[in-house]
């Protein structure tokens, strides 16, 4: 077997990311790409801030060009022309053996499918039987045993009509793919600071002295973030990254939008870059916390005037030795150092990824990121706070509409009054209790809006058997993926096709990961035969609940909707009249530019310290993300920061080489205690010794699903096992 070649690579962005733009709306066709990109509509990659009612390519600053290569992929897979007919000709093995990337570039789906129980493949069916079919079986099914799920893309009105829908029918078995990515940042902020998103704006960032990046990847995952780092840098500010691997856009980035920085060969992002063990962030955050009160650089006024237990949290921080601490794998000098830059910082901004979140003790690694902003009054002030980088651009979206197993008691009576209806109030399943009831045989029907629940769940092996457990599978999808066909065997499966954001035939919402809600407009028209996500769902509660005293007819009107949300949630009154107005706005009582806490006593409260046993295995993975990819969709096999070109890979220290005899590009097999991830190249990597990354979802066969207690997220990012050579 021939090794790999594995060329490397020092700098993030620059010419090569602006030629690979350029090569894609190539591809797609400059006039479709130009309409779709300066139209206004709300960009459909992470949750950033780009488009709307400021045009399509500026950002909620009004900062104009805002615009990056995520949003050009995301916009190339649904330009695509319908997928042709003859490949419905072909049996759901045939399609098994098409990658990720290859599903996703079949084309647009244009038609509605079914399959039959019995079926081994996918039949072009039209509108009218394809919903009699799910009404069918909705009828036919306990509620109980069914549930419900969204992914991030969807609009604002699509999500709040489809936990409507399901609570009628009667079930709290709704839940979004935050579960998976930041449901650890909205446990934990909601018990600190009484809110469970980030507390600035855009505009706060120009302001900020000092940026911490926490266990995320933006030159990869959210680009158009690396143009305001840049400007941190160039006014004198730092910023201090955390990651167990020193990523090469995290240390030099040529930013497209600055001719300066292509010409020199790119921007120094990181000012200090800590590399701690993974899943040992909580420790290294204590540890500059101890620094912080040792140096004296608390901030006692704002601590005793807005904040709660305080005493409790520095017993137990004098309690944590240093000989912990340094477990992490930074020197305790290092960790005071950064104590002395954030103690002299007038306005610190922290921000995260799912390097934090996706571990057993997610919801601990956020809380100890709240602890040192509370620690320096870091949080309630303009240009200061709290950021967790959140990814699919309206999965906050999501999750403020309801879109959860558990509303909030006056959420709940608000919305029981407004429509005179009783609703469920038991809490209903989150996502892994969801597939593990389904695992169980507890699951009949799943109406699944977007996403890919295969390849976003752990251990894929029983992720795939879990799906095929669930008799009847409704999908509502723009394109086909491999979760439509892992665990189609000898079920049920109904696939709908929906418009594109930009095709909605009605303008809908989003909502940014600053609490900014956006209005698109809609209306480009690609294929002919795709309904909007809301025409479906309303339909759908028309046909199935029968004696219902609401009439979802009226929600096949997008204001309608608005106005019902208006209502319910009194943060969201705005919305009311948001596409009368063309005023897009930030959901009230969640940008804290003063110490004002929505928690009971008005304060912000110190968490407990984290304390946990290491890990004793030799060798920790990580998942991670390629710049060719977005959540579970990959665009391109290969890597151009990080300079792989497979994704069959495990990036590895050079050490850790050197004492298993290895050379780039040797084979060796992973071994977890749920399988193994057999002949993987082996890639020389800047990363801690003892710890590795490998690519999501390829990894996922061997990760477990152990949850977080709290946030109920798994532990994607921590995974212990054993490297065999090949």
């Amino acid at each position: 077997m021939s090794k790999p070649n594995f060329p490397n690579t020092n700098v993030g962005g620059g010419i090569k990311k602006v030629l690979y733009t350029l090569e894609k709306v190539s591809s797609i066709g400059v006039a479709k790409a130009t309409k779709a990109l300066m139209s206004k509509n709300t960009c459909k990659a992470c949750g950033l801030g780009m488009g709307g009612q400021l045009g399509g390519m500026t950002n909620e600053s009004g900062e104009f060009p805002s615009v990056c290569n995520k949003s050009i992929q995301a916009q190339s897979t649904d330009i695509q022309p319908a997928i042709p007919d003859p490949i419905f000709h072909h049996s759901l093995d045939d399609m098994m053996e098409l990658s990720e990337r290859e599903m996703a570039s079949l084309g647009r789906l244009n038609t509605p499918l079914y399959k039959a129980p019995e079926s081994n493949r996918f039949i072009p069916v039209t509108w009218e039987e394809a919903m009699k079919k799910a009404t069918a079986k909705f009828r036919a099914v306990d509620a109980n045993r069914s549930f419900f799920y969204s992914s991030g893309r969807s609009s604002n009105e699509a999500g709040f009509l489809l936990q409507l829908f399901a609570g009628l029918f009667g079930t709290n078995n709704v839940n979004n793919c935050s579960y998976y990515c930041h449901e650890a940042t909205g446990v934990a902020l909601a018990g600190t600071i009484g809110t469970g998103t980030a507390t600035i704006e855009l505009n706060d960032l120009p302001g900020c002295d000092l940026f911490f990046l926490i266990g995320a990847n933006p030159a990869s995952n959210h680009p158009r973030l690396l143009h305001q780092l840049k400007s941190i840098r160039d006014r004198g500010g730092k910023i201090i990254a955390i990651n167990p691997a020193k990523e090469p856009g995290l240390v030099k980035f040529a930013v497209p939008k600055s001719p300066v920085s292509l010409i020199t060969g790119g921007t120094e992002i990181a000012s200090e870059y800590l590399q701690p063990h993974i899943g040992t962030d909580y420790l290294l955050l204590q540890g500059i916390a101890k620094a912080v009160l040792a140096q004296g650089r608390a901030d006692a006024l704002f601590i005793d005037k807005h904040t709660e237990g305080f005493d409790n949290y520095v017993e137990q921080l004098k309690s944590l030795s240093w000989d912990d601490v340094v477990t992490c794998g930074i020197r305790k000098e290092t960790i005071e150092h950064i104590a002395k830059i954030y103690g002299e910082s007038s306005n610190t901004i922290f921000a995260w990824g799912m390097g934090v979140t996706h571990h057993v003790h997610g919801v601990e690694n956020v809380e100890q990121i709240a602890n040192l902003a509370l620690l320096r009054g870091m949080v309630g002030k303009p240009s200061a706070g709290l950021l967790p980088l959140r990814g699919h651009s309206n999965v906050q979206g999501i999750g403020t509409i309801g879109v959860k197993p558990v509303l909030a008691q006056d959420v709940l009576r608000n919305m029981s009054e407004y429509f005179g209806v009783e609703l469920p109030k038991s809490k209903g399943l989150d996502t892994m209790s969801s597939m593990k009831a389904a695992q169980r045989g507890e699951i009949d029907l799943a109406m699944i809006v977007g996403g890919n629940l295969y390849a976003s769940n752990p251990n894929s092996s029983w992720a795939a058997k879990a799906l095929e457990n669930i008799g009847t599978k409704v999908f509502l999808t723009t394109t086909l993926n491999r979760g439509h066909i892992k665990g189609a065997k000898g079920t049920e499966v109904i696939i709908l096709p929906v418009a594109a954001r930009d095709e909605e035939w009605q303008p809908t919402t989003q909502e940014s990961m600053f609490n900014f809600v956006r209005l698109s407009d809609g209306g480009i028209q690609r294929l002919d035969n795709v309904k909007p996500e809301s025409w479906i769902i309303s339909r759908m509660a028309q046909s199935v609940l029968t004696d219902c005293p609401i009439n979802f007819a009226e929600f096949e009107s997008h204001r309608s909707i608005r106005e019902a949300i208006a209502k319910i949630l009194p943060d969201l009154a705005d919305l009311a009249s948001i596409d009368v107005a063309n005023k897009e706005f930030h959901i009230r009582r969640r940008i804290l530019h003063s110490p004002d806490f929505n928690t009971d006593s008005g304060k912000a409260s110190f968490a407990n310290v984290c304390t946990r046993s290491k890990s004793n295995s030799a060798f920790t993975l990580c998942t991670v993300r390629s710049e060719g990819q977005f959540n579970s969709i990959v665009y391109e096999d290969e890597d151009v920061y990080r300079g792989t070109t497979t994704r069959w890979c495990v990036m590895m220290s050079p050490k850790d080489m050197k004492k298993l005899n290895l050379e780039s590009g040797d084979r060796v097999t992973l071994k977890s205690a749920i399988g193994e991830m057999p002949l993987l190249a082996v890639v020389p990597f800047d990363i801690q010794e003892g710890n590795l990354m490998c690519y999501y979802p390829e990894a996922n066969i061997i990760t477990s699903t152990e949850v977080d207690p709290r946030s109920k997220t798994p532990g994607f990012k921590a995974t212990a096992v054993e490297v065999i050579r090949v």
